[in-house]
């Protein structure tokens, strides 16, 4: 069985985002969103996702390179005068398994985000975080903790097949390898639902209808998530300057890419119709 969710990351991030997004769900392929909650333009994402009874939105957890929910009094340790998180994920990292005063500030942001979720009403599909932080154990054990006092959404297993990874990435896949294995293993243990594959790592930012069409025609059994970044306009942010967020959108309402899953078979929805499903539970299992 292959079931299908596509993702836009970053709703929230801007209104050229928040547009692109509603776009691509009403006249494209789009299923799922992960929200900002702490964006400047989280509200008006909350606003078009009320109108969306269809499209799954899910909480993307921000801890670098983005703005907290918590004020900066709050959480001093993680956060600048303005509120903004470090960019700096391989110290940040650390400090959070070294330090127990930013693991506390650490998950006092990170209820915060769940509480502010909650609070726009939308019902939670999934939940992810920015720049795949996740990945880290001490942010996943906060993530399933917290997350279960909010019905333990589905959550992003990060991992790409081998053969759509970018060009030299066998390093990285390998170096990634044993956190991706304990994370699946933990996530299996707390009886939370992942995907079994992931795609949007290697194309980050450039997404666009050729590589969907690749994608689609070697789509696997079981859960898979494609997800990408969306937008109305290019160069949102610096970050993300060389991100192709217009391609990425006229993908995401390309004909051909909506013949190509009709074509592969592939059920589409958000996270929890798609997991709620028993079919496709156990299809998923299958391809664990």
């Amino acid at each position: 069985m292959k079931a299908l969710a596509v993702t836009a990351d970053d709703f929230g991030l801007h209104e050229a985002v928040n547009e692109a997004i509603e776009q691509a769900h009403t006249g494209g392929v789009l299923t799922c969103a992960s929200l900002m909650v702490g964006a400047d333009a989280a509200e008006d994402a909350v606003r078009r996702a009320r109108t969306l009874p269809q499209l799954g939105v899910g909480l993307h957890v921000v801890l670098a390179d983005g703005r907290a929910v918590l004020p900066p009094r709050r959480i001093p340790a993680l956060v600048d005068d303005s509120g903004r998180f470090s960019e700096r994920m391989a110290l940040t990292g650390v400090r959070f398994f070294a330090l127990p005063r930013v693991r506390r500030q650490l998950e006092a942001e990170i209820r915060a985000q769940f509480a502010a979720f909650a609070s726009s009403g939308l019902p939670l599909d999934h939940v992810n975080a920015h720049k795949h932080f996740h990945l880290h154990p001490t942010v996943l054990s906060m993530l399933l903790s917290i997350g279960a006092e909010y019905g333990s959404p589905p959550v992003r297993w990060p991992r790409e097949p081998r053969w759509a990874a970018a060009p030299g990435g066998a390093v990285a896949n390998a170096l990634l390898s044993p956190w991706l294995a304990l994370m699946r293993w933990r996530l299996r243990a707390a009886a939370v639902t992942c995907n079994d594959q992931v795609f949007g790592l290697a194309g980050t930012g450039a997404m666009d209808e050729s590589r969907l069409l690749k994608i689609l025609r070697r789509l696997p059994e079981g859960l898979t998530e494609i997800y990408l970044h969306p937008a109305t306009r290019n160069e949102l942010t610096p970050a993300m300057q060389t991100y192709r967020h217009r391609d990425e959108l006229d993908a995401l309402l390309s004909p051909k890419v909506r013949e190509a899953i009709r074509a592969c078979g592939a059920v589409t929805g958000g996270f929890r119709t798609l997991t709620g499903a028993n079919r496709i539970e156990r299809g998923t299992r299958r391809a664990a």
